[in-house]
């Protein structure tokens, strides 16, 4: 798959005090490589997020505390307590995700087998997640157009398995999963929300919206204490093998 046309010119920066090329900075709406991205990105240490999605730049507003902040720390809170019961997948917020040469999205947090256990991804020599996670979360408020648009299609198409997307103003969790390579709603079971690529991460959805922390914990801890849960933790303490090789940087896609 080639990379699209770039469709608008890579300027040239100034040039710093030792000769080198200042890179111009970011700004939404560029059209660029991930190579160019990551250059822009790296020449700007003040910048907190910025995204390449399908080739487009989108640079977030400031984040807001009970539309975003907030919500953000009860997803990090609930994959955290998972990852620490579940020898072998780790959780992260935050961090850049090379999923192909068009797209790196930041997702508010991701969840990954570790590749020595079996897992999708890969962690480049320079500490990048590179591939598909096999779980991304995202908190929408008033980019939920976005991350159920451009990004949910970049992820379904690089093979992200599950897609869980919190719309904070209307309420709502949204749990995708990838079948087939489409992706569908993950239907509650008596209330729950119960992973596919996780078993045992368990999610009551009504709780996380209401803000009521012991009851999100609560139905964690259940399908934490199941038995497809000790099944997995037993697959990946026994599954252990060589991680795979860095991603070679080629897109997927259909």
């Amino acid at each position: 798959m080639s990379v699209p046309s770039i469709t608008r010119p890579q300027a040239r920066g100034p040039i710093g005090p030792v000769g080198h090329e200042v890179p111009p900075p970011l700004e939404n709406g560029d059209r660029l490589t991930r190579e160019e991205f990551e250059r822009r990105y790296h020449a700007m240490p003040g910048l907190k997020k910025a995204e390449l999605i399908e080739g487009e730049v989108y640079m977030p507003s400031p984040v807001r505390h009970g539309r975003h902040s907030h919500p953000h720390t009860r997803v990090v809170t609930w994959l955290g307590n998972y990852e620490t019961s579940t020898p072998g997948v780790e959780a992260g917020d935050n961090g850049s995700i090379r999923l192909d040469l068009t797209n790196e999205p930041q997702p508010d947090a991701y969840l990954i087998i570790l590749p020595d256990r079996g897992g999708q991804s890969r962690i480049s020599e320079d500490d990048y997640i590179e591939g598909a996670p096999e779980l991304v979360a995202e908190v929408a408020a008033s980019t939920a157009s976005y991350d159920l648009g451009k990004k949910l299609e970049a992820y379904r198409r690089n093979g992200v398995r599950e897609y869980l997307v919190w719309r904070v103003l209307d309420r709502e969790v949204d749990w995708y999963v990838n079948r087939g390579g489409s992706f569908e709603r993950l239907r509650p079971v008596d209330g729950v929300l119960q992973s596919e690529a996780f078993p045992g991460l368990w999610l009551d959805p009504v709780a996380l919206v209401r803000g009521d922390g012991a009851a999100v914990e609560a139905a964690l801890r259940r399908g934490l204490g199941s038995p497809a849960h000790a099944e997995f933790v037993a697959r990946l303490a026994r599954d252990r093998r060589e991680p795979l090789p860095p991603a070679g940087g080629e897109p997927t896609g259909d």
